[in-house]
Protein backbone atom coordinates (compact mmCIF):
# COMPACT_ATOMS: atom_id res chain seq x y z
CA UNK A 1 0.00 0.00 0.00
CA UNK A 2 2.69 2.21 0.06
CA UNK A 3 6.08 1.75 -2.14
CA UNK A 4 4.10 3.36 -5.33
CA UNK A 5 3.24 6.64 -3.41
CA UNK A 6 6.71 6.79 -2.55
CA UNK A 7 7.75 6.42 -6.04
CA UNK A 8 6.21 9.13 -7.64
CA UNK A 9 7.00 11.50 -5.02
CA UNK A 10 10.57 10.50 -5.54
CA UNK A 11 10.43 11.77 -9.32
CA UNK A 12 8.70 14.71 -8.35
CA UNK A 13 11.32 15.47 -5.58
CA UNK A 14 14.52 15.07 -8.25
CA UNK A 15 12.91 17.77 -10.02
CA UNK A 16 11.86 20.28 -7.12
CA UNK A 17 11.15 19.30 -3.54
CA UNK A 18 7.93 18.15 -2.15
CA UNK A 19 6.19 17.16 0.78
CA UNK A 20 3.32 14.92 1.11
CA UNK A 21 1.31 12.13 3.43
CA UNK A 22 -1.85 10.72 3.43
CA UNK A 23 -4.10 8.13 5.01
CA UNK A 24 -5.69 4.89 3.99
CA UNK A 25 -8.15 2.80 5.39
CA UNK A 26 -8.69 -1.10 3.49
CA UNK A 27 -11.42 -3.03 4.02
CA UNK A 28 -9.72 -6.78 3.50
CA UNK A 29 -11.73 -9.67 2.15
CA UNK A 30 -9.89 -12.18 2.26
CA UNK A 31 -11.56 -13.64 5.06
CA UNK A 32 -14.35 -14.17 2.69
CA UNK A 33 -12.39 -15.35 -0.05
CA UNK A 34 -9.96 -18.22 2.14
CA UNK A 35 -10.74 -20.51 4.69
CA UNK A 36 -7.31 -20.53 5.94
CA UNK A 37 -7.62 -17.22 6.58
CA UNK A 38 -10.73 -16.87 9.58
CA UNK A 39 -8.53 -15.07 11.75
CA UNK A 40 -6.90 -12.64 9.01
CA UNK A 41 -8.26 -8.87 9.68
CA UNK A 42 -10.73 -7.37 8.43
CA UNK A 43 -9.36 -2.99 8.38
CA UNK A 44 -6.43 -2.37 7.78
CA UNK A 45 -5.07 1.59 8.01
CA UNK A 46 -1.63 2.97 5.99
CA UNK A 47 0.00 5.85 7.33
CA UNK A 48 2.28 7.47 4.95
CA UNK A 49 4.68 10.61 5.00
CA UNK A 50 7.42 11.90 2.30
CA UNK A 51 10.00 14.82 2.42
CA UNK A 52 12.47 15.72 0.38
CA UNK A 53 15.68 18.08 0.87
CA UNK A 54 18.70 18.81 -0.49
CA UNK A 55 20.48 15.39 -0.38
CA UNK A 56 17.75 13.08 -1.58
CA UNK A 57 14.70 12.10 0.57
CA UNK A 58 12.76 10.56 3.43
CA UNK A 59 10.19 7.87 3.43
CA UNK A 60 8.10 5.85 5.91
CA UNK A 61 4.84 4.07 5.97
CA UNK A 62 2.70 2.30 8.97
CA UNK A 63 0.48 -0.44 8.35
CA UNK A 64 -1.81 -1.54 10.78
CA UNK A 65 -4.26 -3.80 10.95
CA UNK A 66 -7.34 -4.64 13.19
CA UNK A 67 -9.88 -7.16 14.40
CA UNK A 68 -13.22 -6.59 16.61
CA UNK A 69 -10.44 -7.17 19.75
CA UNK A 70 -8.06 -3.92 18.39
CA UNK A 71 -4.92 -3.51 17.22
CA UNK A 72 -3.71 -7.32 15.74
CA UNK A 73 -0.28 -6.47 14.02
CA UNK A 74 1.65 -3.48 12.77
CA UNK A 75 4.55 -3.28 10.51
CA UNK A 76 6.83 -0.55 8.82
CA UNK A 77 9.01 1.03 6.53
CA UNK A 78 11.42 3.63 6.79
CA UNK A 79 13.91 4.58 3.52
CA UNK A 80 16.37 7.08 2.28
CA UNK A 81 17.22 8.18 -0.56
CA UNK A 82 20.69 9.45 -1.49
CA UNK A 83 20.83 11.29 -4.80
CA UNK A 84 23.48 14.15 -5.92
CA UNK A 85 23.88 14.18 -9.34
CA UNK A 86 21.01 14.51 -12.07
CA UNK A 87 21.49 10.71 -13.87
CA UNK A 88 17.64 8.96 -12.79
CA UNK A 89 20.04 6.23 -10.14
CA UNK A 90 20.24 7.29 -6.46
CA UNK A 91 21.54 5.40 -3.66
CA UNK A 92 18.68 3.51 -1.16
CA UNK A 93 18.74 2.38 2.23
CA UNK A 94 16.12 0.99 4.15
CA UNK A 95 14.56 -0.77 7.50
CA UNK A 96 11.59 -3.24 7.42
CA UNK A 97 10.52 -4.39 10.89
CA UNK A 98 6.64 -5.02 12.55
CA UNK A 99 5.32 -7.21 15.14
CA UNK A 100 4.42 -11.09 15.15
CA UNK A 101 6.06 -13.39 12.61
CA UNK A 102 8.43 -10.15 11.13
CA UNK A 103 11.94 -9.87 11.51
CA UNK A 104 14.03 -6.81 11.49
CA UNK A 105 15.27 -6.27 7.93
CA UNK A 106 17.88 -4.13 6.51
CA UNK A 107 18.49 -3.05 2.71
CA UNK A 108 20.58 -1.06 0.68
CA UNK A 109 21.08 -0.46 -3.24
CA UNK A 110 20.27 1.33 -6.09
CA UNK A 111 17.17 2.89 -7.16
CA UNK A 112 16.48 3.34 -11.09
CA UNK A 113 13.78 5.86 -11.76
CA UNK A 114 11.56 6.94 -15.20
CA UNK A 115 8.87 9.28 -15.51
CA UNK A 116 7.25 10.95 -18.66
CA UNK A 117 7.25 15.04 -18.82
CA UNK A 118 3.96 15.35 -17.16
CA UNK A 119 4.87 12.56 -14.58
CA UNK A 120 0.94 10.88 -15.51
CA UNK A 121 3.49 7.96 -16.28
CA UNK A 122 6.37 6.54 -14.02
CA UNK A 123 8.22 3.63 -13.83
CA UNK A 124 11.05 2.16 -11.36
CA UNK A 125 13.21 -0.36 -10.32
CA UNK A 126 15.46 -1.47 -7.18
CA UNK A 127 18.02 -3.54 -6.76
CA UNK A 128 19.03 -4.36 -3.20
CA UNK A 129 20.75 -6.36 -0.91
CA UNK A 130 18.82 -7.85 2.10
CA UNK A 131 19.87 -8.55 5.58
CA UNK A 132 17.41 -10.59 7.67
CA UNK A 133 18.05 -10.50 11.07
CA UNK A 134 17.24 -13.92 12.91
CA UNK A 135 16.97 -15.58 9.60
CA UNK A 136 18.58 -19.02 9.65
CA UNK A 137 20.38 -17.26 5.87
CA UNK A 138 20.89 -13.99 6.86
CA UNK A 139 21.68 -12.78 3.63
CA UNK A 140 19.54 -11.92 1.10
CA UNK A 141 18.46 -9.92 -1.79
CA UNK A 142 15.17 -8.00 -3.14
CA UNK A 143 13.96 -6.95 -6.25
CA UNK A 144 11.41 -4.20 -6.40
CA UNK A 145 9.49 -2.38 -9.31
CA UNK A 146 6.78 0.41 -9.18
CA UNK A 147 4.55 2.17 -11.32
CA UNK A 148 1.89 4.43 -11.87
CA UNK A 149 -0.61 5.21 -14.61
CA UNK A 150 -2.76 8.81 -14.16
CA UNK A 151 -5.42 9.28 -17.01
CA UNK A 152 -8.33 10.93 -17.82
CA UNK A 153 -7.35 13.79 -16.77
CA UNK A 154 -6.27 12.50 -13.33
CA UNK A 155 -9.40 11.23 -12.46
CA UNK A 156 -8.39 7.85 -12.24
CA UNK A 157 -5.05 6.05 -11.30
CA UNK A 158 -3.55 2.95 -11.54
CA UNK A 159 -0.10 2.10 -9.95
CA UNK A 160 1.53 -0.31 -7.65
CA UNK A 161 4.29 -2.27 -6.64
CA UNK A 162 5.68 -5.73 -6.79
CA UNK A 163 8.22 -7.67 -4.82
CA UNK A 164 10.52 -10.61 -4.98
CA UNK A 165 13.02 -11.33 -2.31
CA UNK A 166 14.82 -14.19 -1.01
CA UNK A 167 14.33 -15.55 2.53
CA UNK A 168 14.23 -18.99 3.81
CA UNK A 169 10.95 -19.45 6.29
CA UNK A 170 8.47 -22.18 6.84
CA UNK A 171 4.77 -22.22 5.84
CA UNK A 172 2.04 -23.25 8.25
CA UNK A 173 1.82 -26.30 7.14
CA UNK A 174 5.53 -26.62 7.91
CA UNK A 175 6.75 -26.82 3.99
CA UNK A 176 10.11 -24.87 3.93
CA UNK A 177 10.03 -22.04 1.05
CA UNK A 178 12.82 -20.11 -0.16
CA UNK A 179 11.21 -16.85 -2.03
CA UNK A 180 8.47 -14.64 -1.51
CA UNK A 181 6.51 -12.75 -4.16
CA UNK A 182 3.82 -10.14 -3.32
CA UNK A 183 2.52 -7.18 -5.80
CA UNK A 184 0.31 -4.94 -4.52
CA UNK A 185 -1.88 -2.68 -7.76
CA UNK A 186 -3.98 -0.18 -6.53
CA UNK A 187 -6.80 1.44 -8.79
CA UNK A 188 -8.12 4.93 -7.42
CA UNK A 189 -10.62 7.27 -8.77
CA UNK A 190 -9.79 10.83 -7.68
CA UNK A 191 -12.75 12.70 -6.58
CA UNK A 192 -11.80 16.21 -6.68
CA UNK A 193 -10.23 15.92 -10.25
CA UNK A 194 -14.39 15.59 -11.24
CA UNK A 195 -16.36 18.62 -12.62
CA UNK A 196 -18.60 20.14 -9.65
CA UNK A 197 -16.79 18.69 -6.96
CA UNK A 198 -15.00 20.92 -4.27
CA UNK A 199 -10.34 20.75 -5.00
CA UNK A 200 -10.09 20.72 -1.50
CA UNK A 201 -11.78 17.49 -1.19
CA UNK A 202 -8.69 15.31 -1.31
CA UNK A 203 -10.27 12.21 -0.91
CA UNK A 204 -10.26 9.08 -3.37
CA UNK A 205 -11.42 5.72 -3.61
CA UNK A 206 -10.84 2.32 -4.70
CA UNK A 207 -9.42 -1.04 -4.25
CA UNK A 208 -6.24 -2.92 -4.02
CA UNK A 209 -5.47 -6.88 -4.73
CA UNK A 210 -2.61 -8.14 -2.83
CA UNK A 211 -1.51 -10.99 -5.24
CA UNK A 212 1.26 -13.38 -3.29
CA UNK A 213 3.02 -16.40 -3.24
CA UNK A 214 4.61 -17.88 -0.43
CA UNK A 215 3.88 -14.56 1.32
CA UNK A 216 4.44 -14.70 5.89
CA UNK A 217 3.33 -18.30 6.30
CA UNK A 218 1.06 -19.07 3.44
CA UNK A 219 1.69 -21.83 0.99
CA UNK A 220 0.84 -20.91 -2.78
CA UNK A 221 -0.77 -18.45 -4.14
CA UNK A 222 -3.22 -15.69 -2.82
CA UNK A 223 -5.34 -13.31 -4.48
CA UNK A 224 -6.87 -10.65 -1.46
CA UNK A 225 -8.81 -7.56 -2.45
CA UNK A 226 -9.50 -4.93 -0.32
CA UNK A 227 -12.61 -1.95 -0.80
CA UNK A 228 -10.27 1.32 0.17
CA UNK A 229 -10.76 4.97 0.98
CA UNK A 230 -7.55 7.38 0.72
CA UNK A 231 -7.39 11.01 1.86
CA UNK A 232 -4.03 13.33 0.66
CA UNK A 233 -2.93 15.79 2.74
Amino acid sequence: MKKLFLFVLLLSAFVGGAVAQNIQLHYDLGRALYKSLDERPWVTTTVEMFKADNWGSTYFFVDMDYTDKGVASAYWEISRELKFWKAPFSAHVEYNGGLNYINNAFLGGATYSWNNSDFSKTFGIQVLYKYIQKNAKPHNFQLTGTWTLNFWQEKFTFSGFADFWREKHTDEKGQNHNFIFISEPQFWINLNKFKHVNDNLNLSVGSEWELSTNFATRDGFYFIPTLAMKWSF
